[in-house]
């Protein structure tokens, strides 16, 4: 006898395929999701990293703004160490008009929509790009950093501040040459926390407010000191991700800041307390 044989009939192959193709489309979205997911997790990696980088950077430097001391066997003498440990003490962070040989280099407080230049003062071997400007090895002199962005870089520049006062002639290094510390920086904004004034009496040495650098002069006058800085950075990440929409960042006092591109960004803040200039207002009340 012949069994009859029989297949699949068209109702059960057009179900089957309709179950294939979505079974499909299913794993390719999968795919998708975990592609695109992976790309942001790179890009909040790379933007993580590099604000992590350049904090630790900054604070590493700024830890020493107005530190002088005249009994260092390191510290070169060839100038008054009196007069120059009270422009320090005096100077942590430089305004312009505190150079005699550059009457314009200082902290400056940026444009609406720009980015602050910072510069600030202290006693080290080195400026923040490793430049010894003729001193010997180790030997000790007045370093004057300053910070800032050019295009979307943060870039720094180090210079002898004997030469900028004009007690000596500049020997080596070339000052005018900036060293890039970290690309795609969007905005560098920074904040001056001083102490009470004088009249106060307040010996505390603690921040009581927190000023642009266009008000320091006239705290200064008013007998307060910087004795803390604030550092806000937007970063974009170093990816191609992008975004559905772009987002809002607000730095400090500066006004909202929107990219006009959909790339990832990352916003970074710290504070940074000038132990050195700390000390010094406290030694004052002494």
């Amino acid at each position: 006898m012949k069994k009859s044989q029989t297949g699949f009939t068209l109702i059960e192959l057009m179900i089957s395929l309709t179950l294939g193709l979505l079974i499909s489309a299913s794993v390719i979205q999968i795919m998708i999701s975990n592609n695109a997911t992976e790309g942001l997790n790179r890009a909040l990696a790379s933007a993580q990293e590099n604000g992590r980088f350049i904090i630790s950077r900054l604070r590493s430097e700024l830890l020493m703004v107005g530190r002088y001391d005249m009994l260092s066997p390191d510290l070169n003498d060839d100038v008054d160490l009196v007069v120059e440990a009270a422009f320090v003490d005096n100077t942590p962070v430089a305004l312009p008009g505190d150079f005699s040989n550059d009457l314009a280099k200082g902290s400056l407080e940026g444009a609406t929509g720009t980015s602050d230049t910072l510069v600030v003062a202290f006693q080290g071997s080195e400026d923040c790009r490793g430049n010894t400007f003729g001193y010997d090895a180790d030997e000790e002199f007045v370093v004057v950093n300053e910070y800032f962005i050019d295009g979307t870089s943060l870039k720094c520049k180090g210079f002898d501040g004997r030469v900028l006062r004009g007690q000596k002639i500049a020997v080596g290094n070339d000052a005018n040459k900036a060293y890039t510390l970290l690309d795609d920086v969007y905005s560098f904004q920074v904040l001056y926390g001083i102490t009470e004034p004088t009249a106060t009496t307040d010996n505390t040495a603690r921040p009581v407010q927190y000023v642009a650098a266009d008000q320091i002069s006239a705290a200064k006058t008013a007998g307060s000191q910087v004795v803390a800085i604030r550092i806000a950075l937007l970063i974009k990440a170093d990816s191609n991700m992008m975004l559905g929409t772009s987002s809002s960042f607000k730095l400090l006092d500066a006004e909202a800041i929107t990219p006009t591109d959909k790339h990832l960004y990352k916003q970074f803040e710290t504070t940074i307390t000038l132990r050195n200039s700390k000390n010094t207002v406290r030694s004052r009340n002494i």
